[in-house]
């Protein structure tokens, strides 16, 4: 079988999931900690399933450099939540389904509304709109 040659990973995501009943304090909670910490563009709050997440969640973009950081926080301060972290490598089907690292339990998302590629131009820039603490 030929190997497939590197994606280059554009950025990263990670998909804080939450109840919104039960469980939307911990997950401010978790969101202002990375908003103190980290350079980071923070996504809406989605409190009903949207796109591929079968959940609410909301998004956390970031550079390359800010992984080593961030998900090694998030690994231990999610609050028992289940994150979804996932890079961007155009291949937005592969990228949350098969390059994906879940921290906590694993949820389904629907692959079918997943595109197997994008072109360069439909992946956002990332804005931080955060401000960490220095």
């Amino acid at each position: 079988m030929p190997v497939e040659p590197e994606a280059a990973i554009v950025s990263w995501h990670a998909h804080v999931y939450f109840d919104p009943a039960a469980t939307r304090a911990l997950a401010e909670r978790v969101r202002e900690g990375v908003a103190r910490r980290f350079a980071v563009q923070l996504g809406r709050w989605h409190e009903v399933p949207i796109g591929p997440h079968t959940q609410a969640m909301y998004q956390v973009a970031f550079e390359l450099g800010v992984f080593a950081k961030l998900v090694p926080w998030l690994a231990l301060h999610r609050e028992g939540l289940s994150v979804l972290v996932h890079p961007n490598t155009l291949a937005p089907r592969a990228d949350h389904l098969v390059h994906a690292i879940w921290l906590g339990p694993p949820l389904p998302l629907r692959p079918e509304v997943l595109p197997d590629s994008i072109a360069a131009a439909e992946e956002s820039p990332i804005v931080p709109n955060t401000v960490p603490d220095a």
